[in-house]
């Protein structure tokens, strides 16, 4: 039988060294697990990490972890490293657009 894992985000909190992202994670036949994911205040302030971007990074390790320990790691709590944000951002890192729209073309006078 295979298990259905349902990964919840549940929101964040502000501590005084970073943001804590928390998230339910439901196993077939388990209790619901909490897990919480932190990014320091320091890899916002320096521009590691977008804000919007966070919940996705830590969604992103969670289930990484989910995956590495069949569903159920001993750990509850991660924090992240600023190796682990360079990685996150050179892979998600957006092409740059010469023009967002097709510019109009000069109508003669």
């Amino acid at each position: 039988m295979t298990e259905t894992v349902i990964v919840q985000y549940v929101g964040f909190e502000v501590k005084s060294l970073g943001r804590e992202y928390t998230f339910l994670v439901r196993v077939t036949s388990t209790e619901p697990r909490e897990f919480t994911l932190t990014i320091e205040n320091e890899a916002f302030n320096s521009r590691l990490v977008r804000f919007q971007d966070a919940p996705d990074i830590c969604s992103l390790r969670l289930h990484n972890e989910l995956a590495a320990a069949a569903n159920h790691p001993t750990k509850t709590h991660y924090t992240f490293s600023e190796q682990e944000l360079d990685e996150y951002r050179s892979s998600h890192a957006t092409k740059s657009a010469r023009h967002l729209y097709t510019p109009k073309p000069a109508r003669p006078n």
